[in-house]
């Protein structure tokens, strides 16, 4: 299985965002599991709210495309969540 990884800062703004998503979307379908994590360097490291709405937000808007393997957790500086693909038909 290919995973693919796409990150965030926890103050990525919506362009940004979108423009991030777009590539999500297109990796589950091409059949690739999905790493999303959030990265806080410094006293970032305070947005961690944040960064778990803006990962949260994100998996909602993928439903349709995948589901969430892992819920969005915090593992030293990153906030990580695993999406796989939905089965295709």
């Amino acid at each position: 299985m290919v995973v693919k990884e796409i990150r965030f800062g926890p103050q990525t703004d919506e362009h940004d965002y979108e423009f991030k998503k777009k590539h999500a979307i297109k990796f589950l379908q091409d059949g690739a599991k999905l790493k999303a994590y959030v990265f806080f360097k410094g006293r970032s490291i305070i947005f961690k709210e944040q960064g778990q709405i803006l990962l949260l937000k994100l998996a909602q808007e993928l439903e349709e495309y995948g589901k969430v393997e892992q819920m969005p957790k915090l593992e030293g500086k990153r906030m990580i969540m695993f999406i796989a693909p939905k089965k295709t038909k």
